[in-house]
C-alpha cells in the first residue's frame, strides 16, 4: 500500500499526525544509482525491435523545477553539497518545515539565509500531509529540472501572456461567486476529474505505467488513473476544432527515443493557451532510469519554448487504484464548511 484516497488522507491529516523525518529515508548517494548505464548494457527491445520502455516508473525527484536563487550560477551541485542539503532537509523538517509540497529546497535555503525556520504549510487551516503518505525522494546533483533556458528558469512571458494572466486575476477578484459556491467552483483535481496530462508532480502517486505495441503506446498515470493512448501510426492530429482535456497525443520514434507530441488541449498546460504544443522524449539510459524531457512551446504565452527533464526510476511495484471519484465525500465537507463560514459572516 502506498497511498489512500484523498478524503481519507484529509481525515487523518486533520488529526494529530506530524511531519515525519525524511533524512533517514534518503540513504542514496548524491549521484542517483543506476542513472549511468553499466558497462556492456544495451537497451532491451520489444519483439518489433523498438526500445522496451514497459513497466512502472516513478517520479520522486527532489530537484526543484526552477533553480533556487542561491544557486543561480550552479548547473549541478557537488556530492558534498548534496549531502549537506540532505542533512539540512532533516533539520528543516524536524523544526517544523514542510518538505512535501512546493519548492521546499528554495524554502530551506531561504530559511538558512535568515538563520531561522518557520512553519511552512500549503494548508495551515486544516493541516498538512506528513511523510507517511509520500514515496521516498530521489536525490541527484542537478540544481533544477529546467535544462533550457540554461539558467534554469522559465522564459519571460509575452505581453499577451501577461495580459491574459492579469485579466484572469481581475475577473476572479471581481466575480460574485465564491470559491466554494458549488462543486464546479473547485479545481478539477479536487473534484477527482483530472490532475492534467502529463502530470509532472513528484512524490505522491507519481507513477506511470508504460505499455507498448507496434501501433500504440499507453501512458497510464497512477493519479486518477488517467491513461493516454498514443497513436504510433503516423496519423495526423485531430482538427483544431476538436479539443480534449488531455490533448491529442501522437507518437513516433527518433532513434531509441520515444517522442510524444500533444496538441489540441482544452485547458492548456501549466498556464499556457490551448494552442500549446507539448513534446515529450522518453529515453531509456540504464536498466533503472528513463530520461523524460518535456518541451513546452506556446509563443502566445512565453517568449521562447522551455524544456525540463525528469528522471523516471523503475520500480517493481504496481500501479494502485487512486480511489478518487467525482462523488468524493470530501466535497461535501468542503461545501458544508463554506456554508458554515457564510453563516458566521466570514469569507466563502
Amino acid at each position: 500500500m502506498r497511498q489512500l484516497p484523498f478524503a481519507v488522507v484529509v481525515a487523518v491529516v486533520a488529526g494529530s499526525w506530524l511531519v515525519g523525518p525524511i533524512g533517514a529515508r534518503q540513504s542514496a548517494p548524491a549521484a542517483q544509482p543506476g542513472a549511468a548505464a553499466p558497462a556492456g548494457w544495451t537497451v532491451p527491445r520489444t519483439a518489433d525491435g523498438k526500445p522496451d520502455l514497459q513497466g512502472v516508473w516513478g517520479n520522486n525527484s527532489v530537484t526543484p523545477m526552477t533553480r533556487p536563487t542561491q544557486w543561480k550560477d550552479k548547473v549541478s551541485l557537488t556530492d558534498a553539497e548534496v549531502n549537506e542539503l540532505k542533512q539540512y532537509a532533516q533539520q528543516f523538517v524536524d523544526q517544523g518545515g514542510d518538505a512535501i509540497f512546493g519548492n521546499f529546497v528554495q524554502q530551506m535555503l531561504d530559511a538558512k539565509d535568515k538563520g531561522a525556520f518557520k512553519q511552512v504549510s500549503y494548508d495551515p487551516t486544516t493541516g498538512n500531509y506528513n511523510q507517511f503518505w509520500m514515496a521516498d525522494r530521489e536525490w541527484d546533483n542537478r540544481s533544477s529540472l529546467i535544462v533550457d533556458p540554461p539558467e534554469g528558469q522559465f522564459p519571460p512571458m509575452t505581453p499577451a501572456g501577461i495580459a491574459r494572466r492579469d485579466a484572469r486575476l481581475a475577473a476572479a477578484k471581481a466575480s460574485t461567486r465564491g470559491p466554494s459556491d458549488g462543486p464546479e467552483d473547485r479545481p478539477l483535481s479536487e473534484r477527482c476529474i483530472s490532475y492534467g496530462a502529463p502530470r509532472i508532480g513528484a512524490n505522491y502517486n507519481s507513477y506511470v505505467q508504460i505499455l507498448q505495441s507496434p501501433k500504440t503506446v499507453v501512458l497510464m498515470q497512477e493519479m486518477i488513473h488517467d491513461a493516454r493512448v498514443v497513436d504510433m501510426t503516423g496519423t495526423a492530429h485531430l482538427p483544431k476544432t476538436i479539443r480534449q482535456l488531455h490533448g491529442d497525443p501522437r507518437g513516433r520514434w527518433e532513434g531509441d527515443t520515444l517522442v510524444v507530441e500533444t496538441t489540441n488541449y482544452v485547458n492548456g498546460f501549466q498556464g499556457s493557451t490551448n494552442d500549446v504544443t507539448l513534446t515529450e522524449r522518453y529515453t531509456r539510459v540504464s536498466p533503472d532510469f528513463i530520461e523524460w524531457k518535456v518541451t513546452v512551446d506556446d509563443p502566445a504565452t512565453w517568449t521562447t519554448p522551455y524544456t525540463f527533464m525528469i528522471r523516471l526510476k523503475k520500480t517493481d511495484g504496481l500501479i494502485y487504484e487512486y480511489a478518487c471519484h467525482e462523488g468524493n465525500y470530501a466535497m461535501t465537507g468542503i461545501l458544508a464548511g463554506a456554508r458554515r463560514e457564510e453563516k458566521a459572516g466570514g469569507k466563502r
